[in-house]
């Protein structure tokens, strides 16, 4: 049986981040990482951003190796029997621990119908089944319109390729971005060359002679269309993966709860990133995050606190995109279903827009505004009252 000091499941940014966190408070604890991927821990937003600009490979290797680790790769966790502090693996291998780190992310949500022939694009094995596709093919399907799905269309399409992307949403990032935005988007992109299928849901997908056929149908009726590929993406969101932490007593609710030292309900037992639901104060509710911020800031925290050092937790994450020579950066709940209230500089191409509700700041979009991420973290954090002309040239566009 392998015995570590500190045992990490999971291997993506959060767990490189923890091993950082582990080794600023112990230099010498040793340390045993379980991932599901055969690829060491690596930067997961340049699969669809710095990839498809030119960056190369190796850039995203995140070197967890180096700082003494021992990584255990392509494999996946059964069993975790908090009592006699013992995680049992997929190949029927036994890890004792001191401290235990969940980071185990999460899975893509997944269409019923298509199987294999759909890309979740979540992974490095993803990005390279989509480029290997790309050389050989020019027309895709992007499937959602949300954050994955929209970089992956302006990756493709700025890589020469006909881009299609259907979404029964009624445009892109309808979720997030006010009325106005999500309209000039659908526009921008359909000037960039992707042809937009707003409020058209996918609802099958077959392959004839080496093309993926997609079946689409319209939000208001039951006519259906048709559409050829020759690849398919899928950004639909995904799902926390607590199974194992559920099955082994620890408390879940969209995540695996945490408190301020980032511990589980189980005594020695830790989780960051996209699976920990933690409490904000500055908005005073719990949060789960799927984003690079949240993760390397929270991995190291969890590392730290694993090690012995005291934390609090109190961090407000942000996420950031790339859309062609578009950008923006986000902070707090970026809603569309909140009030919004936009101070542009220029419509739609510079400017600020705050989301608010009861008088209360609860998210701040900068819209090719850049470092404000912490003035907006301080107005989330102030109780108000704001009107709507309060707003207006807060934080400078």
């Amino acid at each position: 049986m392998d015995h570590y000091t500190y045992l990490i499941v999971g291997g993506g940014m959060t767990a490189a981040a923890a091993v950082k966190g582990i080794r600023q408070a112990d230099p010498k604890g040793t340390i045993g990482l379980i991932g599901a991927e055969t690829h060491p821990p690596y930067k997961r937003p340049p699969l669809s951003k710095g990839l498809w600009k030119g960056k190369p490979l190796e850039s995203i290797w995140l070197q967890a190796e180096r700082q003494g680790v021992v990584l255990h790769l392509g494999r996946t966790v059964q069993t975790l029997d908090p009592p006699r502090k013992q995680v049992t693996d997929d190949q029927g291998t036994v890890y004792s621990y001191d401290k235990l780190l969940m980071s185990t992310g999460g899975k893509p949500r997944r269409l019923p119908f298509g199987g294999d022939e759909i890309i979740y694009f979540r992974t490095l094995d993803d990005y390279q089944q989509l480029r290997a596709l790309t050389e050989r093919g020019q027309r895709f399907a992007v499937i959602g319109g949300g954050f994955i799905g929209s970089e992956i269309a302006a990756a493709l399409a700025m890589n020469g390729k006909e881009v299609v992307m259907a979404f029964p949403d009624a445009g892109i990032g309808s979720r997030m971005f006010p009325p106005d935005l999500v309209a000039f988007l659908n526009d921008y992109y359909r000037q960039k060359g992707v042809e937009i299928r707003a409020g058209e849901e996918v609802v099958g997908l077959e392959m004839r002679n080496g093309r993926a056929v997609l079946t689409l149908r319209g939000a208001d009726s039951s006519a259906e269309h048709r559409l050829e590929a020759d690849g398919a993406v899928a950004g639909i969101g995904i799902e926390p993966n607590v199974d194992l932490a559920r099955a082994a007593g620890l408390k879940v609710e969209n995540g695996i709860i945490v408190d301020a030292s980032l511990r589980t309900s189980a005594p020695d037992i830790f989780a960051a990133g996209d699976v920990a639901s933690f409490a904000n104060p500055a908005l005073g509710m719990r949060l789960r995050v799927e984003h690079e911020d949240n993760a390397n800031t929270m991995g190291r925290m969890a590392g730290q606190a694993m090690a012995g050092q005291a934390v609090s937790y109190e961090h407000l994450p942000f996420f950031y995109s790339d859309l062609f020579e578009l950008g923006y950066e986000a902070v707090g709940q970026v809603d569309s279903r909140l009030e919004t209230v936009a101070d542009w500089k220029e419509p739609n191409r510079e400017g600020v827009v705050y989301y608010v509700r009861d008088g209360r700041v609860r998210g701040v979009l900068l819209w090719n505004v850049w470092e404000q991420v912490d003035a907006a973290r301080r107005l989330i954090a102030e109780p108000g009252p704001f009107r709507p002309e309060d707003l207006k040239g807060r934080l400078p566009a």
